[in-house]
């Protein structure tokens, strides 16, 4: 099934130290696909001592802003282009990220987790933790920090809400603790009135899925929580990755509108499939 295309709200640069390409480059992509708006969303600064190897430095931030809005303003009439971040979820850093979220204008913010405590568990140097922790386990406390993300009212899109998948990990089908954590965090998502990520991300990695899963997708549309793509494109040639892969799972679970934000409000744009299709 083919789709006209939709926004991309998940894309990085150089200064988060694993990206490359230019936020120009990123436009031009973008452009010949054929898509209309897409929005940058690098990692943002944290604390000193929390995960700096793999974001940007507070002093980039200005440079990062600056460079964005040069490109929207130059690509103007041809291409809409938001300002976005990705910012880390984790327990003692709230105040740190609302304060640097409060001191900028944006359009929208992506809420990730990507530790459990200190486990950084998609960083493939750390995988030898998973012969440590019970999968069930990781599983119930990653969900547990999706929900309190959603709680904290920070972030406007939570992103790759299953994560923890990324390198093959998976509990037993049938663990009731694992549903009901899951449950939890879609509740939470809901209560908080804020968008899940559909993102192709996770078809470049070991796991070669979606985030998150089907039946993921298919209960937050029956709890009528809001779906925003992205593709997590950490180069040029992976903006809009696999998007019409994503948005035929939207439409096989009746999901018929796509979030959007301007100055972190959220509209929704209809999904519509090419003429033929």
């Amino acid at each position: 099934m083919k789709y006209h295309p939709v926004p991309d709200y998940h894309m990085h640069t150089p200064r988060c130290n694993h990206a490359v390409g230019t936020v120009e480059e990123y436009a031009e992509a973008a452009l010949l696909l054929g898509m209309k708006e897409i929005g940058m969303s690098d990692h943002s600064p944290m604390p000193e001592a929390y995960d700096k190897a793999w974001r940007m430095d507070r002093r980039e931030l200005s440079g990062y802003l600056d460079e964005v809005a040069d490109v929207r303003d130059r690509f103007a009439g041809r291409l809409i282009l938001k300002t976005g971040l990705e910012a880390d979820f984790h327990p003692g850093t709230e105040a740190y990220v609302k304060e640097m979220i409060d001191s900028n204008a944006w359009d929208y913010v992506i809420g990730s987790v990507h530790y459990i405590g200190d486990w950084a568990f998609d960083n493939p140097d750390e995988l030898g933790q998973w012969d440590v922790w019970d999968i069930e386990d990781a599983y119930v406390a990653y969900y547990k920090l999706v929900a309190d993300s959603a709680r904290s009212g920070l972030f406007d899109i939570i992103g790759h809400p299953d994560l923890i998948k990324k390198f093959g990990h998976r509990p037993p089908l049938d663990s009731q603790k694992v549903h009901n954590a899951g449950e939890a965090m879609l509740a939470a998502v809901k209560a908080a009135d804020v968008a899940l990520e559909i993102s192709s991300a996770g078809l470049r990695k070991p796991v070669a899925e979606v985030y998150p899963h089907a039946r993921i997708i298919a209960r937050a549309a029956e709890l009528g929580i809001p779906i925003s793509f992205g593709s997590d494109a950490h180069a040029p040639g992976e903006v809009g990755h696999a998007m019409d892969a994503c948005l035929s799972m939207l439409d096989m679970c009746g999901i018929r509108e796509i979030a959007t934000f301007s100055g972190r409000v959220r509209q929704m744009q209809l999904i519509q499939r090419l003429k033929g299709e």
